[in-house]
């Protein structure tokens, strides 16, 4: 699933179609955020290219990234997927490390995701700003402590997860947070996963250290909404306890 906010001039819709063509596992859901620009438009020009590898939908007013997602996963989930996860519309992970999610799911029953960690190695090809980097350690300390969880990296817009009771728990109610959803979503799968049983998110969930990445310009992350999403980490761990297992519709929409 991609979520797309005013997407239309950096889309790159030759990648897309390539690894739809080329994707007879894999479909791609385009969630339009209520955009101002032309982005429906060139979601259904993309979608008519490839109708049995897409689907679009576009939400009636914009609802911020972390509504976007969670609509595209209570969509998605419709359809009975093996997986179900979102991809940055950027691309800034390439789509070729999808298949490298899914092999990792499918070797490893026992988890419930898997989530991109940017972290450069000899090898890899990461290319990020030393602001963003730096601000990003400091965002996932902070994320690692309200978690209680060993993570590296929350904020990376490549996560897969296992369809399934799970899931659906965490994405029941919609987030609290606008920012730091992710955060949300993993305390909201670390408390379904001890509802459920002796288990905890730190079991259930692996990061795999991308490959490639690359730091893509025109970013809707604004500093000001890092600070926001540092604030919102100080309430996330107890909204999760109220949200948990709550369900409520998606935000409407209409497909495209």
């Amino acid at each position: 699933m991609v979520p797309c906010y005013n997407e239309a001039a950096r889309l790159d819709v030759p990648r897309f179609l390539d690894f739809a063509r080329a994707s007879a596992d894999v479909g791609v859901l385009f969630v339009d955020d209520g955009s101002t620009d032309r982005t429906a438009n060139v979601l259904t020009e993309l979608v008519r290219e490839v109708p049995h590898r897409s689907r679009a939908i576009r939400l009636a007013a914009n609802q911020g990234k972390a509504g976007a997602v969670r609509a595209g996963i209570l969509v998605a989930l419709t359809g009975e997927p093996t997986f179900v996860g979102f991809w940055d519309a950027d691309l800034a992970t390439p789509l070729s490390a999808v298949e490298r999610f899914v092999t990792t799911l499918d070797a490893r029953t026992e988890l419930v995701g898997a989530i991109g960690a940017r972290v450069r190695l000899l090898g890899t090809s990461i290319e990020r700003s030393a602001a963003r980097h730096y601000l990003g350690r400091v965002f996932a300390t902070l994320a690692s402590i309200v978690l209680r969880l060993a993570v590296y990296d929350t904020q990376c817009g490549a996560k897969l997860f296992r369809a399934g009771p799970l899931l659906r728990a965490a994405v029941g109610s919609p987030f609290r947070s606008r920012w730091a959803f992710d955060v949300e979503l993993l305390a909201r799968l670390d408390l379904a996963a001890r509802r459920a049983g002796p288990r905890a998110a730190g079991d259930l969930v692996v990061e795999l250290a991308l490959q490639e990445w690359r730091d893509v310009g025109g970013s809707k992350l604004a500093p000001h909404a890092m600070v926001r999403a540092a604030v919102d980490l100080a309430f996330i761990r107890r909204n999760a306890r109220r949200d948990v297992g709550r369900s409520a519709p998606p935000p409407a929409f209409a497909w495209l």
